[in-house]
């Protein structure tokens, strides 16, 4: 099985990336935001606006972790909570309903950084402060929590070549589908990808999908029309969302042998990287980068500091500088599948092993 004979090669990657627990950042995320008690009696409203419900986080993850959060450090304050089901105009408007509602800070993970940008400065008009959670919005920002993006994209590059081998050569051809271009992150996992494995392998075939499982498939189909199966070493998937598409076509194909990468750690990846139809995903832990956006959101709230969460700084796509909180990715194959998102609690074997894996989870150590 694909995943399983690359435990070995890709042990060292997993060395060199996880530095200490998964989600782990040099800054202490777990940071105080009381300032004496302010926080245990604060009132008011927080914003929190995710930008889609196609990738399963935001709704399962990221939504109720953040309001956990808030809740246990100032019990008084609400939560108003919109998704903007992958539209920027529906994000828009849901920022003006929640500027017009009275809150005092807003949480926004944006569905296109640039488009954000007018309701990031109506918010900063009337004296509410912003935090870009996960996708750094432009305009004025008080703060950013996310993890190192460019990072992400190098371990998903470095990921790659071990699992390829000696396969990873410059005349390979691979096919690199993207996320999509309004997310200033898929520009930084881009980057970090392509600087990994410049000069190791041929990028024959790159195109955006979106984000979009539907999409990143009928690319993936594509480039195994343009290229011919037989030519095609392996597939960069930006994101395990796009992989499951990618998998699809791969399948059709005859080429679920060939090394897939993902990130997000969703539950069907890390079945498909049991099953071997996936190499790895990138493990983001949710919990920490939602506690840390809450901490800071309260902190705002009481006017209490940000920097000592958000200790480093990132300028954002209009110039702006941002004090940013970014965390630590880690890579994730069958080898570590227990010691990161079954121990952080993100599911249980009997998740993962349902009877189509049993098997599978078996040969990998999986019980």
């Amino acid at each position: 099985m694909r995943a399983a004979t690359a435990t070995a090669a890709v042990s060292l990657v997993l060395a060199a990336a996880a530095c200490g627990k998964a989600g782990s950042s040099s800054s202490s995320s777990s940071a105080s935001a009381s300032g004496g008690g302010s926080a245990a009696s604060a009132t008011g409203s927080i914003g929190l606006l995710l930008p889609e419900n196609t990738t399963t986080r935001y709704e399962q993850f990221d939504k109720p972790l953040f309001e956990a959060e808030v809740k246990a450090l100032a019990p008084n304050v609400t939560v108003k909570y919109a998704n903007a089901g992958g539209s920027a105009q529906t994000q828009a408007q849901q920022a003006t309903t929640m500027i017009n509602s009275g809150i005092k800070v807003l949480v926004v993970d944006a569905q296109d950084s640039a488009q954000i940008k007018s309701s990031v400065d109506a918010a900063k008009a009337k004296g509410i402060k912003v935090v870009a959670y996960d996708r750094l919005a432009q305009g004025p920002v008080d703060a950013y929590v996310s993890f190192d993006n460019v990072a992400v994209g190098h371990l998903q590059g470095t990921g790659l070549l071990a699992v390829m081998g000696s396969k990873a050569t410059p005349s390979a051809k691979i096919v690199e589908i993207d996320g999509d271009s309004a997310d200033p992150n898929a520009a930084d996992f881009k980057a970090g990808f392509q600087n990994a494995v410049k000069g190791h392998v041929d990028i024959a075939y790159d195109a955006s999908g979106l984000w979009k499982p539907d999409v990143a498939a009928q690319k993936a189909t594509a480039a195994i029309n343009q290229l011919g199966a037989s030519n095609i070493t392996a597939f960069y998937s930006a994101n395990d969302g796009m992989a499951a598409g990618i998998a699809t076509s791969m399948k059709n194909a005859g080429l679920s042998h060939l090394p897939l990468t993902g990130q997000d750690a969703q539950l069907d990846a890390i079945q498909r990287i049991v099953a071997g139809t996936q190499s790895f995903t990138i493990y983001k832990a949710y919990k920490p980068e939602a506690d840390a956006a809450a901490q800071i959101a309260v902190n705002l709230l009481t006017g209490q500091p940000v920097t000592t969460i958000a200790k480093s700084t990132k300028v954002n796509g209009s110039g702006n500088t941002v004090s940013s909180d970014l965390l630590t990715p880690v890579l994730v194959n069958t080898s570590n599948i227990k010691q990161t998102v079954v121990a952080d609690g993100l599911y249980t074997v009997a998740q993962i092993c349902t009877p189509q894996y049993e098997a599978a989870c078996k040969s990998a150590g999986l019980t």
